[in-house]
């Protein structure tokens, strides 16, 4: 359970794990800062959700770009005052060529949806949450990221980067009272295939409500202890 009144930023907020997380939240009574890349979509979402305006705040930011996470941070601090909460749950994935075959643009992509999103995010919001005395920064990773596969070295490359980039935080926080972790899962099963016929492909699949509860513990005052955690979300198979 989360405090009411949090100001929760949620990038990636309109895909399937995203807007989950969106909803849970406003339920528990948070104010809620949605970001996304179309404003169609948010609008869709914000729709959805029913929260009267001085709850809700949308925006369409570039955030690869280190001024599109400034702007967005700084919308979010003229609406509410404050930021308690980050969760980080772009996406985005690239695979299926060896090294050898894939392209610096696949690579550039993966980085900058990975890895410099949550740079930017960091440089702009961390600033906001250290000002609380109170904050919380959750990033949706993989496994993937320190047992690489073969075929898939730009996703890997980019989510081992941005772990990285987040336990590296979570160490410069101690004793600050803000937190950075990471949920790890192998596959968002967005359609519960799973629930329906669970097989040997998807035994070990999350579906968006399991790690929006994880989500919530971690962004509850009982979780202060857990700081640079990588939590797996993949033990059904």
């Amino acid at each position: 359970m989360i405090d009411r009144d949090r100001v929760a930023v949620i990038t990636g907020a309109t895909g399937a794990l995203g807007s989950v997380v969106a909803r849970s939240m406003a339920e528990q009574g948070a104010r809620l800062a949605l970001f996304s890349t179309s404003t169609e979509k948010l609008e869709k979402l914000a729709s959805e959700l029913g929260l009267p305006d001085e709850r809700l705040l949308t925006g369409a930011h570039d955030l690869t770009q280190a001024e599109g996470a400034k702007e967005a941070a700084q919308q979010v601090k003229d609406r509410f005052g404050r930021v308690d909460i980050l969760v980080h749950v772009v996406g985005g994935w690239l695979g299926g060529k060896s090294l050898i075959e894939v392209s610096a643009e696949d690579v550039s992509s993966m980085l900058n949806q990975h890895l410099w999103t949550t740079f930017n995010l960091a440089q702009a919001f961390v600033p906001h949450l250290r000002d609380n005395g109170w904050g919380r920064i959750i990033v949706v990773s993989s496994p993937l990221a320190s047992t690489p596969p073969a075929n898939m070295g730009p996703y890997v490359a980019a989510k081992a980067a941005q772990e990285a980039l987040v336990l590296t935080l979570a160490k410069e926080f101690a004793g600050s009272g803000v937190t950075a972790n990471i949920l790890q899962v192998r596959t968002i099963d967005a359609k519960h295939e799973r629930d329906a016929q669970k097989t040997s492909k998807n035994a070990n699949w999350t579906t968006p409500e399991e790690i929006t509860a994880a989500v919530l513990y971690l962004c509850s005052n009982e979780a202060h202890v857990v700081n640079g955690g990588r939590i797996p979300l993949y033990g059904g198979a």
